[in-house]
């Protein structure tokens, strides 16, 4: 409730800055820019609701672009393509998942070295340059239109529904928020909660490569520098939305009004010609007050 309230009252500020805000084209931009996030965001979700953190996802969102685009200019079709696409994210989700939930690692510790290893990755194959020269075809997923809407913004809440579907009405949803809760309580009940820790990691290398297969077709190349920070605007966008940073409560529908505030936030900011720098530092004290209202809560 109180993450609506918050992006209300921004665009309500937003309309009085700015009369392009409320005009469709402006709209249709913001929520084309946030697409990629939220759906990065949905993944974060998952596992920050186990109580763990995926540092790793914009690396993996940039090797998954990569790979697609590497097989594409060398003569895979984009149906093929597509899925290695997902392989990758899904293999990186399961090493994290493997490390995190089997091994017993700290998760912080594992995805910050499985931030490194993908990007680094990335970076031998394409050697550091931008992979160009995709079929058109290709376009359809970052540039098309499905029944009037940009395809983006089509996939973002495919993505969300069946997220929400996932937490609110399959027997999934409640084993990964009582991890979050009280691991024990939820191992002593029969669950078998390494799986589903697993689960959560490989859900989100998932959503890190719909994300990349979006932003290659958007930009029709594969970045390998693609991704940098969008660690930090999916954790902003999970925390805006009401999740606990210490996992066990949130609500996917507050991921998706986390987004769109940082979305409209971005849009505002860059309307009003606000320094890019002094963007990461407003975001940053976002971070912290939305952690700090969230422990308030939870005392309460």
């Amino acid at each position: 409730m109180f993450s609506l309230i918050g992006l209300v009252m921004l665009c309500l500020v937003m309309m009085i800055i700015s009369d392009e805000f409320l005009t469709t084209s402006n709209l249709s931009n913001v929520l084309r820019q946030v697409s990629v996030n939220a759906i990065i965001a949905v993944g974060m979700t998952m596992v920050i609701l186990t109580g763990g953190i995926d540092l790793s996802v914009g690396s993996v969102m940039a090797l998954s672009m990569t790979g697609a685009a590497g097989a594409m200019i060398s003569g895979v079709p984009p149906t093929l393509a597509i899925p290695i696409a997902l392989g990758v994210g899904l293999i990186c989700g399961a090493i994290n998942g493997f490390l995190v939930a089997y091994l017993k690692l700290p998760a912080i510790i594992v995805t910050l070295a499985t931030m490194e290893i993908p990007r680094g990755l990335g970076l031998l194959y394409t050697k550091g340059y931008p992979l160009t020269g995709l079929p058109a075809s290709f376009s359809f997923w970052g540039q098309g239109q499905i029944f009037g809407i940009e395809a983006p913004i089509v996939i973002m809440f495919l993505v969300f529904i069946a997220a929400y579907l996932l937490l609110n009405h399959y027997p999934v949803g409640r084993y990964l928020y009582g991890i979050g809760g009280n691991e024990e309580a939820v191992r002593l009940s029969g669950i078998r909660v390494k799986r589903y820790k697993f689960l959560a990691y490989l859900l989100s290398g998932l959503t890190a490569s719909i994300a990349g297969i979006v932003l290659a077709s958007r930009l029709m190349s594969g970045q390998p520098t693609a991704g940098e920070g969008f660690e930090l605007d999916a954790i902003a966008a999970v925390v805006l939305g009401g999740t606990s940073i210490a996992g066990g409560r949130g609500h996917i529908i507050g991921t998706l009004i986390g987004a769109l505030t940082l979305g409209v936030l971005n849009n505002g900011l860059n309307m009003m010609e606000v320094s890019p720098y002094m963007q990461k530092v407003l975001k940053g004290c976002i971070i912290l007050l939305a952690i700090y209202a969230g422990s308030l809560k939870k005392e309460r």
